[in-house]
């Protein structure tokens, strides 16, 4: 959470490079995607790289991850490769460090003692890893997910983190987001399906991870905060609808990282603060950063010296016959 942190102020400070992300996606396919996400960061950091992340939600009925990611950081002094790794855990553990820090940035001194996770995947999971730690006066945590059986998977692992906490499933949605004072959502949902914030505190904050899950109407009933204002408007999000229908961009108040800097409050009374996350690929090369110097301070990971190869003029060639 502090790596995130440190890298969110660093971006404020105009001292990084995220440039926004095509999807790549398959002919007559809208639900599968691989998205590449490269990204520059200074500071304390000057540490680049790209992560390479597939999306497949149909893996889960053969019982394999939904995502999958190669993440490759290179010296920002000569472009070489450094260190090339498995993606989707710092992926997702860059994705749960956001959503906690968020959480509790935005509620502030104001106890949360309820959590509700909406959508039972791994994302939510780590994130309620996460969120256990940052907020630890959570008493109690509710469930949602369309899958039952997805639910109860989650709540037998989910006690396993919960210790004596509360930890129960709910018939809807709707009862979840009334009774709690931190949601989490994280779905695989293609279109907004959550058509108002009815129901839900003025003092809650709302962790809309997953990005496609409500209307433009529900979008604008919140104080809106984000980690990138052009990339959490883009690829069809749920802010993206709202900006095309709105015409402008006028409904965010600010991001996560001026927030973090002091430069604008936590939130705005009278609504709902909802942080819609794009994700930034700084994010993955700061805690990609962090792990391999965790790593080699650690004596973990493989050094393969042979990998490149050796300069042009001093390889032996073979006549082109």
């Amino acid at each position: 959470m502090e790596t995130v942190g440190t890298a969110y102020k660093i971006k404020e400070d105009g001292n990084s490079n995220a440039p926004n992300c095509p999807f790549l996606r398959f002919p007559g396919n809208s639900v599968d995607r691989i998205i590449p996400k490269p990204a520059f960061l200074g500071g304390s950091f000057q540490a680049a790289g790209i992560k390479w992340i597939a999306s497949f939600p149909g893996n889960l009925g053969k019982g394999i991850e939904r995502a999958s990611a190669i993440l490759i950081l290179n010296s920002t002094e000569t472009g070489l490769p450094l260190a090339i790794m498995e993606g989707s855990v710092i992926s997702a553990a860059r994705t749960a460090a956001s959503a906690a820090l968020a959480a509790t940035t935005l509620r502030g001194e104001k106890p949360a003692k309820a959590l509700g996770v909406f959508g039972c995947g791994l994302i939510n999971f780590e994130t309620l890893r996460f969120l256990l730690v940052a907020r630890p006066e959570i008493e109690t945590i509710q469930l949602y997910d369309l899958s039952r059986e997805r639910a109860a998977v989650f709540q037998r692992k989910g006690a396993e983190l919960a210790g004596r906490r509360s930890i129960q499933i709910v018939e809807t949605g709707g009862e979840l987001f009334a009774r709690s004072d931190i949601i989490s959502i994280a779905t695989t949902a293609l279109a907004p399906h959550l058509k108002s914030l009815g129901g839900v505190s003025n003092d809650s904050v709302i962790l809309h991870t997953s990005l496609r899950d409500f209307v433009p109407q529900a979008v604008q009933e919140a104080d809106n905060v984000v980690d990138d204002v052009e990339h959490a408007c883009s690829n069809n999000s749920s802010l993206d609808l709202t900006a095309r229908e709105q015409g402008n961009h006028d409904f965010i108040r600010t991001t996560i990282g001026a927030i973090l800097k002091g430069a604008q409050p936590a939130r705005v009374e009278g609504k709902p603060v909802m942080f819609s996350p794009f994700g930034l690929g700084i994010l993955d090369v700061a805690v990609a950063h962090l792990t391999v110097s965790l790593a080699r301070k650690e004596q973990k990971g493989r050094s393969i010296t042979n990998f490149l190869p050796s300069p042009w003029t001093e390889r032996t060639h073979q006549t082109v016959q």
